[in-house]
C-alpha cells in the first residue's frame, strides 16, 4: 500500500531554516510527480510546491517562491523541502502529496498525502 512518511518539522525562530523529508513506499516513486501542501490552524489545504518525476520542473506558490526549494532523490524514494527565511505565516502542518504518474508539478492539494509534520515559526 502507498505510504508517505514526513519528518523534519519543529519549532524555529523567524528567519530560521528547516528541511523536511518524505519517504515514499508502495508505488513507483521515480515515475510520479510529488509535492507539498500545508494546512494552517483553522484553514484549508494550501499548495506549497511540486516537482515532476524527473525534477525537470519545479513549481512554487507565490507565498514561498524564493524561500523554499523542493528536490527529490529517486534512488532513495525521498522528497525534500528546504525552507529558508521562515515567517510566522509559514506555521502549519506540512504534508507530502502524491501526484500523477509522469504528471504536472502542479499537484492537487487533495491528493493522497501523509500524516504530516508540524512546522511552527515563532520567537
Amino acid at each position: 500500500q502507498v505510504q508517505l512518511v514526513e519528518s523534519g518539522g519543529g519549532l524555529v525562530q523567524p528567519g530560521g531554516s528547516l528541511r523536511l523529508s518524505c519517504v515514499a513506499s508502495g508505488f513507483r516513486f521515480a515515475t510520479y510527480a510529488m509535492g507539498w501542501v500545508r494546512q494552517a490552524p483553522g484553514k484549508g489545504l494550501e499548495y506549497v510546491s511540486g516537482i515532476t518525476w524527473d525534477a525537470g520542473t519545479k513549481s512554487y506558490s507565490t507565498s514561498v517562491r524564493g524561500r523554499f526549494t523542493i528536490s527529490r532523490s529517486n534512488a532513495a524514494n525521498t522528497l525534500y523541502l528546504q525552507m529558508n527565511n521562515l515567517e510566522p505565516e509559514d506555521t502549519a502542518v506540512y504534508h507530502c502529496v502524491k501526484g500523477t504518474q509522469f504528471g504536472s508539478s502542479w499537484i492537487k492539494e487533495d491528493g493522497y498525502r501523509g500524516q504530516g509534520t508540524q512546522v511552527t515559526v515563532s520567537s
